[in-house]
C-alpha cells in the first residue's frame, strides 16, 4: 500500500510539474520574490525517502482512511449531525446573499486598492479611473443585489478577459468563477434590491411598476435559470475543489521552492517541529486531498469544514496575507457547507444527501 501511495504521489507531482509553467499561487501574497528553483520529483523523493517523514505521512493517511472506512461501515446515527443537516437545509434562501457579500466586498476593495481580482495583479487606480469605477461598481451592485445576474455575467466576462489578455496568473483567484456563475443562476435572492424592485414592479397600482423597464427581463431570466438551480451546489463544490487542487498541486507540490520560502519566512518548523520539506509536501497533499473530495462530492461538508480550518490558519498565521484575498473563499466554503454535495456526487450515491430531492436549493426570487 505504501508503495502504491508513493507511486500515486509521484504521478501527481509529474502532472503538476507539466502544468506549472508561469502560473502563480497564493504564496505570492506573502512573498516578494520567487523561491529557489527546486526539481519537484527529486524533492518529493528526498522527503519521502526520510523514514520519519514517510512514517508521519503514511501513518496519517492510514489513520484517516481507517476512520472514513469505519464510518461508512458502521453508519452510526449521530443526532448532532442529523440536527445540523436539517438546520442547514433551511438556509437555502440565504445562499445568494452570502455569495453576494463574499465577492462584493473584495471587488470593491479591488477597485479602491487597484488590482485585477487577485492582489498580485495590480494597476494604478489614479491612472485607470474607468477600471477603478468598473470594479467598485461591480462590487456595490452585488452587495446591494442590484441587477445581480447581469452584473455577475459581466464579472465572469471581466475575469475571462484578464485571464486571456492580461495575465493567466489571475487563476490564483479562480474562486470568483463558481461564485459568480452561481449568482448568474440564482439571482439576488433575499434580501436584495432585485427582490424589492420586482415586488414593486409586479404589484398593480405602484408608481414604480409604471416606469420600470426591466422587470420583464428579470422574469424571463428567472424562468430560464430555474432548471439550473439544483446544480448550484455541484458547481460551487467543484469550483472550490478545483481551487484547492490548484493550490496544493501547482503551488506546493510542483513548486516546492516557493513553499519552502514560506516555511522559512514564518519559521513554521518552530510551530510544528518537522522537516521543512514535510511541511510543504504535507500541506500540498492535504489541500489536494480536500480538493479531490470536494470535486467528487465525498464527505462534502467535512471537506468544507477542513477548508475553514486551512483558511483560518492561513489568515491568522501569516500576518502578511491580505484578508480580502480570502473573503470569497470563506463565502464559497460557507455555501458549500450549507448546501452539501448536491447532485452528481458520491455523497448522493451512497445515501448522504444534504438536501432532499424535493427541497429547493434556493428560493426563487
Amino acid at each position: 500500500m505504501a508503495a502504491t501511495a508513493i507511486t500515486l504521489a509521484l504521478a501527481v507531482v509529474a502532472l503538476a510539474t507539466s502544468l506549472v509553467g508561469a502560473a502563480a499561487a497564493h504564496v505570492d501574497y506573502v512573498t516578494e520574490e520567487p523561491g529557489e528553483t527546486v526539481d519537484a520529483l527529486e524533492f518529493l523523493l528526498d522527503v519521502l525517502g526520510d523514514p520519519i517523514n514517510a512514517a508521519i505521512l503514511g501513518g496519517s493517511g492510514l489513520a484517516l482512511a481507517a476512520v472514513i472506512a469505519g464510518y461508512l461501515w458502521l453508519r452510526p446515527t449521530v443526532v448532532d449531525v442529523v440536527v445540523l443537516r436539517e438546520t442547514l437545509a433551511g438556509y437555502g434562501d440565504l445562499i445568494p446573499w452570502m455569495l453576494r457579500l463574499s465577492v462584493g466586498l473584495p471587488l470593491v476593495g479591488a477597485g479602491f486598492q487597484g488590482y485585477l481580482f487577485a492582489p498580485t495583479l495590480t494597476f494604478d487606480p489614479a491612472a485607470n479611473p474607468v477600471l477603478r469605477v468598473f470594479f467598485i461598481g461591480l462590487g456595490f451592485c452585488l452587495l446591494f443585489g442590484l441587477a445581480t445576474r447581469i452584473v455577475s455575467m459581466l464579472g465572469l466576462a471581466a475575469f475571462a478577459a484578464v485571464l486571456a489578455a492580461v495575465d493567466p496568473a489571475v487563476v490564483i483567484a479562480m474562486e470568483y468563477v463558481p461564485v459568480l456563475a452561481a449568482l448568474a443562476v440564482l439571482g439576488g435572492g433575499r434580501p436584495s434590491a432585485d427582490e424589492m424592485l420586482q415586488a414593486l414592479a409586479t404589484t398593480d397600482g405602484t408608481y414604480y411598476g409604471r416606469i420600470d423597464p426591466v422587470h420583464h427581463l428579470k422574469g424571463f431570466l428567472d424562468a430560464r435559470a430555474a432548471p439550473l438551480r439544483r446544480y448550484v451546489p455541484t458547481a460551487l463544490r467543484v469550483g472550490m475543489g478545483v481551487s484547492f487542487v490548484y493550490l496544493g498541486l501547482i503551488q506546493k507540490l510542483a513548486d516546492p521552492g516557493s513553499g519552502l520560502l514560506v516555511v522559512e519566512r514564518y519559521d513554521l518548523t518552530s510551530v510544528v517541529p518537522v522537516d521543512p520539506g514535510l511541511w510543504v509536501v504535507g500541506a500540498g497533499l492535504a489541500e489536494t486531498a480536500v480538493g479531490v473530495a470536494l470535486i467528487a462530492g465525498f464527505f462534502t461538508r467535512g471537506a468544507a469544514a477542513v477548508s475553514f480550518v486551512l483558511f483560518t490558519t492561513t489568515l491568522f498565521g501569516l500576518p502578511d496575507d491580505p484578508v480580502l484575498a480570502h473573503v470569497a473563499l470563506f463565502g464559497l466554503a460557507s455555501a458549500v457547507f450549507a448546501l452539501g454535495a448536491g447532485p452528481l456526487s458520491v455523497d448522493r450515491l451512497i445515501g448522504r444527501p444534504a438536501l432532499g430531492d424535493e427541497e429547493p436549493v434556493a428560493a426563487a426570487d
